[in-house]
């Protein structure tokens, strides 16, 4: 089998502002696995919030390029358990050589993998089209350049009510609010209150993530569901986000890629808890894999490739009415051909 590895800068249509973090460029690193004539895509993108670089993710994968060269994938699960020795300090690294050993696999066995576990791709959710923080003037316009029936609004700025409140005169459509981590204890109770008059769906992470007990005391008295993201990074923090959260947002990058977030499904499923994936701004190879588990899951976002000025791959096609899936194996992802030849 052999390994390339490429990596891409992703020019952003809008500055796409967080909490914590703004940015117009998104570094992203791309995993080529290649076994005879198949070929199997994986992505990851650096971050800063997690200390994630393509630099570090690269050299990650070199340390081991003559194991994963001498490894043919009969099992993308076996696969993940035989690299996470190394791999175990850096899920970004893992997820973009998971993602690419199940494309991989899939394009082997002849057949996509919503095929391979069983799924009929008519139970994906439509995906959010996410609004980051900015004025909010420029917050409408960005909603109205890309009418969408769910929106999922970046909040934790001093003025998050009025935002949603300026927003809510101009569409009809499903609101889901994402503080990462910016409120407190009593702001995300008060916040709540307000936000489900404004036909808010539900809150993600309204806290920091180790602030377990002031989630208890939200958790008992918020209007609105609760979903975890920063608080449920790896498959130890399902557990921990049951009675905190009503459910979890899973990150592919964050948990190390498809074959943690499949046993992470199972698990928060078994705790009664609502489940969701999200994704980065990365590339139609991050978001197609993300359209395979999409019909396990209640809500989806996977936005992220169509925030881009431009795609550097083809894949599974978000719209605002679905998804549409290719007529490909394994996640359906290539890069486009003149990337693949520059």
């Amino acid at each position: 089998m052999k390994l390339t590895i490429r990596s891409f800068a992703l020019q952003l249509q809008h500055t796409f502002t967080i909490s914590y973090d703004s940015r117009d460029v998104q570094d992203t690193l791309i995993v080529e696995l290649q076994d005879g004539e198949h070929k199997g895509y994986g992505e990851a993108t650096s971050n800063p919030y997690y200390g994630v670089t393509i630099e570090g993710m690269t050299e990650n994968l070199e340390k081991i390029r003559q194991q994963i060269e001498a490894t043919t994938i009969t099992d993308p699960a076996a696969f993940w358990e035989q690299v996470r020795p190394a791999l175990q300090h850096s899920s970004f690294t893992q997820c973009a050589l998971d993602m690419a050993a199940h494309d991989l696999y899939g394009k082997k066995m002849g057949k996509p993998l919503y095929q391979l576990w069983g799924l009929d791709p008519a139970d994906a959710p439509v995906s959010n089209y996410t609004i980051g923080i900015d004025s909010i003037e420029k917050m409408v316009q960005k909603m109205q350049e890309k009418p969408w029936p769910i929106y999922k609004i970046k909040l934790g700025t001093d003025e998050d009510l009025e935002i949603v409140k300026e927003l809510r005169k101009h569409t009809d459509a499903i609101f889901r609010v994402d503080a990462n981590c910016a409120w407190g204890v009593d702001q995300t109770i008060n916040n709540a209150v307000e936000l489900k008059k404004l036909g808010v769906e539900f809150i993600e992470q309204p806290m920091k993530a180790d602030n377990l007990e002031g989630m208890k005391e939200v958790y008992k008295h918020s209007v609105l569901p609760l979903m975890a993201d920063e608080s449920c990074i790896v498959e130890q923090d399902v557990a921990k986000c049951h009675n905190l959260f009503h459910g979890v947002n899973i990150k592919l990058t964050k948990c190390g890629g498809v074959t943690p977030a499949l046993r992470m499904i199972k698990q928060a499923r078994e705790l009664g808890m609502k489940v969701m994936i999200g994704c980065m701004t990365e590339s139609s190879v991050g978001i197609s894999a993300i359209g395979h588990l999409a019909p396990m899951l209640d809500y989806v976002d996977m936005d992220g490739a169509i925030l881009l000025k431009e795609d550097i791959a083809s894949g599974v096609v978000v719209t605002d009415s679905g998804l549409i899936y290719p007529e490909a194996n394994g996640t359906g992802a290539y890069l486009l051909p003149q990337l693949i030849n520059a």
